[in-house]
Protein backbone atom coordinates (compact mmCIF):
# COMPACT_ATOMS: atom_id res chain seq x y z
CA UNK A 1 0.00 0.00 0.00
CA UNK A 2 2.84 2.42 0.77
CA UNK A 3 4.07 1.83 -2.78
CA UNK A 4 0.65 2.74 -4.17
CA UNK A 5 0.42 5.90 -2.05
CA UNK A 6 3.79 6.97 -3.43
CA UNK A 7 2.48 6.39 -6.96
CA UNK A 8 -0.70 8.27 -6.10
CA UNK A 9 1.39 11.33 -5.21
CA UNK A 10 2.98 11.32 -8.68
CA UNK A 11 0.32 10.05 -11.07
CA UNK A 12 1.09 9.52 -14.73
CA UNK A 13 -2.60 9.16 -15.63
CA UNK A 14 -5.95 9.62 -13.86
CA UNK A 15 -5.65 7.22 -10.92
CA UNK A 16 -8.41 6.34 -8.47
CA UNK A 17 -8.36 5.23 -4.83
CA UNK A 18 -11.59 3.88 -3.30
CA UNK A 19 -12.47 2.46 0.09
CA UNK A 20 -14.54 -0.67 0.66
CA UNK A 21 -16.55 -0.95 3.86
CA UNK A 22 -19.71 -2.80 4.92
CA UNK A 23 -21.93 -0.10 3.40
CA UNK A 24 -20.13 -0.43 0.07
CA UNK A 25 -20.62 -4.18 0.08
CA UNK A 26 -24.35 -3.79 0.73
CA UNK A 27 -24.53 -1.50 -2.29
CA UNK A 28 -22.61 -4.10 -4.30
CA UNK A 29 -25.33 -6.62 -3.45
CA UNK A 30 -28.05 -4.41 -4.95
CA UNK A 31 -26.38 -2.43 -7.75
CA UNK A 32 -24.33 -3.79 -10.62
CA UNK A 33 -23.69 -0.22 -11.78
CA UNK A 34 -22.09 0.65 -8.46
CA UNK A 35 -20.09 -2.58 -8.52
CA UNK A 36 -18.74 -1.78 -11.99
CA UNK A 37 -17.76 1.74 -10.90
CA UNK A 38 -16.00 0.43 -7.80
CA UNK A 39 -14.07 -2.20 -9.74
CA UNK A 40 -12.68 0.49 -12.06
CA UNK A 41 -10.64 1.97 -9.20
CA UNK A 42 -6.89 1.47 -9.43
CA UNK A 43 -6.81 0.53 -5.75
CA UNK A 44 -9.51 -0.72 -3.39
CA UNK A 45 -8.62 -0.74 0.29
CA UNK A 46 -10.33 -2.20 3.33
CA UNK A 47 -12.12 0.17 5.66
CA UNK A 48 -13.54 -1.17 8.91
CA UNK A 49 -13.76 -4.22 11.15
CA UNK A 50 -16.71 -5.61 9.23
CA UNK A 51 -14.52 -6.05 6.16
CA UNK A 52 -11.87 -7.74 8.29
CA UNK A 53 -14.47 -10.26 9.47
CA UNK A 54 -15.60 -10.85 5.89
CA UNK A 55 -12.08 -11.47 4.61
CA UNK A 56 -11.41 -13.91 7.43
CA UNK A 57 -14.62 -15.77 6.55
CA UNK A 58 -13.32 -16.04 3.00
CA UNK A 59 -9.97 -17.36 4.22
CA UNK A 60 -8.07 -14.20 3.31
CA UNK A 61 -5.63 -12.05 5.25
CA UNK A 62 -7.55 -8.85 6.12
CA UNK A 63 -4.34 -6.81 6.04
CA UNK A 64 -4.22 -3.25 7.31
CA UNK A 65 -7.33 -1.20 8.04
CA UNK A 66 -7.07 2.00 6.01
CA UNK A 67 -10.03 4.24 6.68
CA UNK A 68 -10.23 7.37 4.58
CA UNK A 69 -10.66 9.76 7.48
CA UNK A 70 -7.14 8.93 8.66
CA UNK A 71 -5.45 8.29 5.32
CA UNK A 72 -6.76 11.09 3.11
CA UNK A 73 -5.29 13.99 5.14
CA UNK A 74 -1.89 12.31 4.75
CA UNK A 75 -2.46 12.06 1.00
CA UNK A 76 -3.42 15.74 0.85
CA UNK A 77 -0.09 16.72 2.45
CA UNK A 78 1.70 15.01 -0.44
CA UNK A 79 0.05 17.47 -2.83
CA UNK A 80 1.12 20.65 -1.03
CA UNK A 81 1.96 23.22 -3.70
CA UNK A 82 -0.20 21.50 -6.31
CA UNK A 83 -3.80 22.07 -7.39
CA UNK A 84 -6.46 20.38 -5.26
CA UNK A 85 -10.20 20.12 -5.92
CA UNK A 86 -12.72 19.42 -3.17
CA UNK A 87 -15.95 18.15 -4.70
CA UNK A 88 -18.76 17.44 -2.27
CA UNK A 89 -20.86 18.49 0.73
CA UNK A 90 -22.11 22.11 0.82
CA UNK A 91 -21.36 25.57 2.18
CA UNK A 92 -20.20 26.72 4.65
CA UNK A 93 -18.58 23.34 5.31
CA UNK A 94 -16.78 23.32 1.96
CA UNK A 95 -14.96 26.60 2.58
CA UNK A 96 -14.18 25.56 6.15
CA UNK A 97 -12.56 22.39 4.81
CA UNK A 98 -10.47 24.46 2.41
CA UNK A 99 -9.36 26.70 5.27
CA UNK A 100 -8.39 23.64 7.32
CA UNK A 101 -6.32 22.25 4.48
CA UNK A 102 -4.62 25.59 3.79
CA UNK A 103 -3.77 26.10 7.45
CA UNK A 104 -2.62 22.59 8.35
CA UNK A 105 -2.16 20.22 5.40
CA UNK A 106 -1.33 21.98 2.13
CA UNK A 107 -0.74 25.71 2.70
CA UNK A 108 0.88 26.22 -0.70
CA UNK A 109 -1.92 24.69 -2.73
CA UNK A 110 -4.55 26.29 -4.92
CA UNK A 111 -7.84 24.70 -3.83
CA UNK A 112 -10.98 24.81 -5.96
CA UNK A 113 -14.44 23.93 -4.64
CA UNK A 114 -17.71 22.53 -5.99
CA UNK A 115 -20.64 21.31 -3.88
CA UNK A 116 -21.85 17.72 -3.91
CA UNK A 117 -25.22 18.17 -5.64
CA UNK A 118 -24.17 18.56 -9.28
CA UNK A 119 -24.48 16.10 -12.13
CA UNK A 120 -21.49 13.87 -12.88
CA UNK A 121 -20.87 15.71 -16.15
CA UNK A 122 -20.65 19.00 -14.24
CA UNK A 123 -17.77 17.64 -12.18
CA UNK A 124 -16.08 16.46 -15.34
CA UNK A 125 -16.36 19.91 -16.93
CA UNK A 126 -15.12 21.55 -13.72
CA UNK A 127 -12.03 19.32 -13.58
CA UNK A 128 -11.27 19.81 -17.27
CA UNK A 129 -11.32 23.55 -16.64
CA UNK A 130 -9.37 23.64 -13.33
CA UNK A 131 -6.95 20.74 -14.02
CA UNK A 132 -6.45 19.66 -10.39
CA UNK A 133 -3.62 17.32 -9.45
CA UNK A 134 -5.68 15.85 -6.59
CA UNK A 135 -9.45 15.43 -6.63
CA UNK A 136 -11.15 14.61 -3.33
CA UNK A 137 -14.73 13.43 -3.73
CA UNK A 138 -16.99 13.82 -0.70
CA UNK A 139 -20.45 13.00 -2.02
CA UNK A 140 -20.94 9.66 -0.33
CA UNK A 141 -21.67 6.30 -1.93
CA UNK A 142 -22.66 5.48 -4.61
CA UNK A 143 -22.43 8.88 -6.30
CA UNK A 144 -18.74 9.51 -5.67
CA UNK A 145 -17.73 6.15 -7.16
CA UNK A 146 -19.74 6.85 -10.31
CA UNK A 147 -18.12 10.28 -10.60
CA UNK A 148 -14.65 8.81 -9.97
CA UNK A 149 -15.14 6.25 -12.76
CA UNK A 150 -16.24 8.99 -15.18
CA UNK A 151 -13.30 11.24 -14.29
CA UNK A 152 -10.83 8.38 -14.58
CA UNK A 153 -12.16 7.52 -18.03
CA UNK A 154 -12.58 11.02 -19.47
CA UNK A 155 -9.81 13.19 -18.01
CA UNK A 156 -6.63 13.42 -20.04
CA UNK A 157 -4.36 15.15 -17.50
CA UNK A 158 -2.56 13.04 -14.85
CA UNK A 159 -4.31 13.35 -11.50
CA UNK A 160 -5.24 11.37 -8.40
CA UNK A 161 -8.90 10.84 -7.58
CA UNK A 162 -9.85 9.84 -4.03
CA UNK A 163 -13.31 8.67 -2.98
CA UNK A 164 -13.51 10.33 0.41
CA UNK A 165 -17.00 9.78 1.81
CA UNK A 166 -17.46 12.19 4.71
CA UNK A 167 -13.85 13.44 4.68
CA UNK A 168 -14.76 16.98 3.58
CA UNK A 169 -17.38 17.13 6.36
CA UNK A 170 -14.73 16.02 8.86
CA UNK A 171 -12.23 18.58 7.60
CA UNK A 172 -14.91 21.28 7.61
CA UNK A 173 -15.95 20.54 11.19
CA UNK A 174 -19.50 19.41 10.46
CA UNK A 175 -18.74 15.90 11.71
CA UNK A 176 -16.49 15.23 14.70
CA UNK A 177 -14.11 12.29 15.02
CA UNK A 178 -14.66 9.75 17.78
CA UNK A 179 -12.22 9.75 20.71
CA UNK A 180 -8.96 7.94 20.06
CA UNK A 181 -9.79 4.93 22.21
CA UNK A 182 -13.05 4.41 20.31
CA UNK A 183 -11.20 4.44 16.97
CA UNK A 184 -8.56 2.02 18.29
CA UNK A 185 -11.31 -0.40 19.31
CA UNK A 186 -12.75 -0.28 15.78
CA UNK A 187 -16.16 0.97 16.89
CA UNK A 188 -16.19 4.50 15.53
CA UNK A 189 -19.38 3.58 13.67
CA UNK A 190 -21.20 3.37 17.01
CA UNK A 191 -20.03 6.88 17.91
CA UNK A 192 -21.19 8.21 14.54
CA UNK A 193 -24.55 6.47 14.93
CA UNK A 194 -25.06 8.14 18.31
CA UNK A 195 -24.18 11.54 16.83
CA UNK A 196 -26.33 11.17 13.67
CA UNK A 197 -28.93 8.48 14.47
CA UNK A 198 -31.53 9.52 11.91
CA UNK A 199 -29.11 9.64 8.95
CA UNK A 200 -27.07 6.55 9.86
CA UNK A 201 -29.70 4.21 11.38
CA UNK A 202 -30.40 2.40 8.10
CA UNK A 203 -26.72 2.13 7.21
CA UNK A 204 -25.55 0.67 10.49
CA UNK A 205 -28.46 -0.87 12.44
CA UNK A 206 -30.03 -2.47 9.37
CA UNK A 207 -27.04 -2.52 7.03
CA UNK A 208 -24.48 -4.23 9.26
CA UNK A 209 -26.57 -7.40 9.85
CA UNK A 210 -27.40 -7.52 6.13
CA UNK A 211 -23.72 -7.27 5.35
CA UNK A 212 -22.92 -10.30 7.50
CA UNK A 213 -25.79 -12.30 5.98
CA UNK A 214 -24.49 -11.57 2.49
CA UNK A 215 -20.84 -12.21 3.32
CA UNK A 216 -20.35 -15.30 1.17
CA UNK A 217 -21.53 -13.49 -1.98
CA UNK A 218 -18.67 -11.01 -2.01
CA UNK A 219 -15.73 -13.08 -3.24
CA UNK A 220 -15.28 -11.29 -6.59
CA UNK A 221 -14.87 -7.79 -5.16
CA UNK A 222 -12.71 -8.78 -2.18
CA UNK A 223 -10.27 -10.47 -4.54
CA UNK A 224 -9.57 -7.01 -5.99
CA UNK A 225 -8.63 -5.39 -2.67
CA UNK A 226 -5.17 -3.89 -2.56
CA UNK A 227 -3.06 -5.36 0.24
Amino acid sequence: MNHFIAKLAQPTKPTTLAFVNAHAMNLVATSQTFTNSLLQADALVRDGTGMAQLLKLLGKNPGENLNGTDLIPTIITLFDGKKIALLGTQEPVLKAARNKIMSELAPKSDISLLHGFCQATDYLAFCIETKPDLIVLGMGMPKQEHVAALLREQLSEPCSIVCGGAIIDFLGGRVQRAPGWVRRCGIEWIYRLLIEPRRLFKRYVIGNPLFLLRAKKYTKLTSSLTS
